[in-house]
């Protein structure tokens, strides 16, 4: 399952993803990833929620990001949530360019049974049509 918390930049999507992390760890029966491309918010996540920055690992397109993502489902079979702060910044190229990655991303989750949330500075009605569907309530 793949979820878009999306929002104009300071509407709040930072605060948001780190709350729905925090909660969702609660009651996790997998672990967790949060990935960013900076330390800010390393500290406000739970202890149980392994934390990645992914400028540590020369991640230049989206299908480096993709690779690494199933890398981390190689390596932690027990993986059950990625959650990805400022998504634009992560993946490094246009959201409209991205179709095909969404394709992958979605068999991806599916047949890992993972949940990933991201998180988009774009208004609902400035998303590619091919992501609104995944826009969280």
């Amino acid at each position: 399952m793949i979820e878009i918390i999306c929002g104009e930049k300071g509407t709040g999507k930072t605060k948001r993803i780190i709350s729905l992390a925090n909660t969702v760890s609660d009651n996790a029966k997998g672990s967790m990833v949060f990935i960013d491309d900076d330390n800010s918010y390393m500290y406000d996540l739970g202890y149980s929620i392994r934390f990645i920055n992914v400028t540590d690992y020369a991640l230049n397109d989206p299908d480096m990001f993709l690779g690494f993502l199933c890398g981390l489902c190689a390596s932690d079979f027990d993986l059950e949530y990625v959650f990805v702060d400022r998504f634009e910044s992560v993946i490094r190229a246009d959201l409209f360019e991205l179709k095909s990655f969404f394709q992958q991303l979605e068999a991806l989750s599916k047949q890992h049974s993972l949940h990933i949330i991201l998180s988009v500075s774009k208004g609902e009605e400035d998303l590619p049509a091919f992501m609104r569907p995944y826009k969280m309530e």
